[in-house]
């Protein structure tokens, strides 16, 4: 079975391309600029790497442009599109429709419901799943949602205390996101440790953040909550806010309510802060030049992620790992050093050597450290993968 991964923006499509025997990715590209004149494809087969300009007015247009290359008889690796068994989507929120479904028309609306709390992820896969329905029929379509792995936290610590209602009928809880991201850390883990029976604090930190607590591989507590504003500071989105401030600002400012949430979604976090960036390398570099809302940005997200790793901690009874993950978890050593800064007596030490050298996968906790402290690529990808092949099998099995 070979299973295509898509990832989606408004104007963009990527993809990875699996071989679902024995899990080998057969090729990975995307297009960008969807509906411009001119879009920019991408493929990388091998050592095979194209780059060409087309016309794709939309994403089914684009997923076809990237199956017409998949299938090239010269470079491609693919004989006819029928190989692809199913395209699976890292889908973001369904509401009451979580965990890993087939694309149907109720899953659609699931999705259009949540649109108001997902602003930036929901409706272009919306339009791109409908589109790719439509003209792509002979392919089956699987969501994997990102709220899945969290449906395993307790509801104490999903529910919000509001009116018990607003749970019931509305869907206001604590859903977490970033679970194909969390639960790729929680099954890499114990294979790096040696051992299954671990706690697990995961710390995805990139363009948006997110930590999680695992127990076993399940999921114990996370950061976000109802939507991906939420929780940790985000590149150019708020996280954690007090809504009873909204009125001050909405009087203060003139603005809507539609507007002031605009720029909590797209001008706030570590961009809003600063004023220059939401990125921690522009922020690290100019924090070093004396740039001092730079500095106080770092210092901010840094705060958030210390506070919410002590509930993590809590919520786990302490940790036997962490582990690093995402753009900036990977590559920031400052903000790693900071993290563990004087963590000593909850068992966190870091080796300042290991964390300033590190490249790739490997483990950069002292030797007197309880916890042992890793740095780990996240594959999100491979676990749609895994996930669509699931799904089509019991299909299958089903039918």
């Amino acid at each position: 079975m070979k299973v295509l991964v898509a990832n989606l923006g408004s104007t963009s499509f990527k993809y990875r391309l699996f071989d679902m025997h024995d899990e080998r990715q057969l090729a990975r590209g995307g297009i960008d600029r969807i509906g411009s004149a001119e879009s920019c494809v991408a493929v990388e087969i091998g050592d095979h790497k194209v780059e060409r300009t087309a016309h794709a007015p939309d994403h089914a247009v684009a997923v076809r442009l990237c199956l017409d290359q998949l299938t090239d008889p010269k470079n491609g690796c693919l004989k006819s599109t029928r190989e692809v068994s199913a395209i699976g989507f890292k889908a973001v929120h369904g509401g009451s429709v979580s965990g890993v479904q087939i694309v149907t028309d109720d899953v659609l609306a699931a999705m259009e419901e949540m649109n108001a709390v997902a602003p930036a992820h929901n409706p272009p896969y919306i339009a791109a799943m409908r589109l790719l329905r439509d003209k792509l029929p002979e392919i089956p379509l699987v969501a994997a949602f990102e709220t899945g792995f969290h449906a395993t936290i307790q509801p104490c610590l999903r529910t919000y205390p509001v009116p018990y209602e607003w749970a019931e009928d509305l869907h206001i809880r604590r859903w977490g996101f970033h679970g194909a991201s969390h639960r790729y850390i929680a099954e890499r883990t114990p294979q790096l440790v040696g051992r299954g029976d671990l706690r697990v604090v995961s710390l995805h930190l990139g363009g948006s953040n997110s930590l999680c607590a695992s127990r076993d591989g399940k999921s114990v507590a996370t950061t976000m909550g109802m939507s991906p504003q939420s929780g940790l500071p985000h590149n150019n989105r708020v996280g954690d806010f007090d809504p009873f401030a909204l009125p001050l600002i909405m009087k203060a400012t003139g603005k809507t309510l539609e507007q002031t949430l605009d720029v909590l979604a797209n001008q706030s976090g570590l961009l809003g802060l600063s004023g220059l960036s939401g990125d921690v390398r522009d922020l690290e570099q100019a924090a070093t030049e004396g740039n001092q809302r730079a500095q106080l940005a770092l210092d901010v997200f840094v705060a958030e992620t210390r506070r919410h790793l002590g509930g993590m901690m809590v919520a786990l009874g302490g940790a036997d790992a962490l582990v690093f993950t995402g753009g900036i978890g990977e590559n920031s050593v400052m903000v790693r050093r900071e993290v563990c800064r004087d963590l000593a007596d909850l068992g966190i030490v870091l080796d300042g050597e290991a964390n300033q050298s590190v490249r790739g996968e490997a483990k950069i906790s002292a030797a007197n450290s309880r916890a042992e402290i890793w740095v780990a690529p996240t594959n999100e990808e491979i676990i749609v993968a895994r996930q669509t092949r699931a799904a089509v099998d019991n299909v299958s099995a089903d039918g």
